[in-house]
């Protein structure tokens, strides 16, 4: 599996960012991890929107699904140009109807709801979920191809559940949106020190911290989660490729 970050804000993109989008390749099968602002911009670096093969959401907050929409025309342009493809599934929780429902448009998209309690097979990947505690119901992900696990846990706050969901993962993409010592919970985020807390109680072999706060000293982030933590740690990057 190569994961490649196109996104990796929390809340919004700064400047010439991204917020949640991430890109996930196995066998020729390309799968894009929540799509939120900016995120068509800069994919369109590594993959053109039509080339996707599909689409899966974590949960239908603004910096998690922003430019669904702008994919969405994207690949009905594309189609007046002459390309053909296929349509194109987004797999997403039907928790919320009316957020669901915009992920059909035309023959271009069409929304499939995953079932949290079962597995999903989505080309090469074999997709597990856990409910996360957010404000809003949001999936963490555990994707594994080709014997390699990578866990996305999405948005929330630390819960001992994604301890057994995220063990021996060979990479632990977590969300970090507070510095240690603040109070990330009542928000439905993690601090560096949760993430590291888990990575270390989960025995995953790296951790990449994501979903980043707008403010503060970001590389103050991985020395916290390394306070936890005695594994490889990273701060997301804009196209950092990680292949396992």
């Amino acid at each position: 599996m190569k994961l490649t970050i196109i996104g990796f804000w929390g809340g919004y993109p700064k400047a010439n960012g991204a917020s949640s989008g991430y890109l996930l390749e196995h066998d020729g099968f390309q799968l894009l991890i929540d799509c939120g602002s900016g995120v068509l911009a800069k994919l369109q670096n590594k993959v053109q929107p039509e080339e996707i093969d599909a689409m899966i959401v974590s949960h239908y907050h603004p910096d998690h699904i922003a430019d669904i929409g702008v994919i969405q025309h994207a690949r009905l342009i594309q189609g007046f140009l002459g390309k053909k493809m296929t349509t194109l599934p987004i797999y997403a929780h039907a928790e919320n109807q009316t957020e669901f429902a915009k992920l059909t448009y035309k023959d271009i998209t069409k929304g499939m709801a995953y079932q949290p309690n079962e597995p999903l097979t989505v080309g090469p990947f074999t997709i597990t979920f856990v409910k996360t505690i957010h404000p809003a119901p949001c999936y963490a992900m555990r994707i594994e191809a080709g014997g390699k696990a990578i866990v996305y846990t999405a948005d929330s706050a630390y819960q001992d559940a994604f301890v057994p969901f995220s063990e021996k993962a060979d990479l632990l993409l977590c969300e970090c949106n507070f510095y240690a010592g603040q109070n990330a919970s009542n928000a439905g985020h993690m601090t560096s020190t949760d993430a590291g807390m888990l990575a270390q109680k989960a025995g995953v072999k790296q951790l990449i911290l994501t979903h980043l706060p707008q403010f503060g000293n970001l590389e103050n982030l991985v020395t916290e989660a390394a306070a936890e933590y005695k594994g490889f740690i990273s701060l997301a990057e804009e196209f950092m490729e990680i292949t396992l």
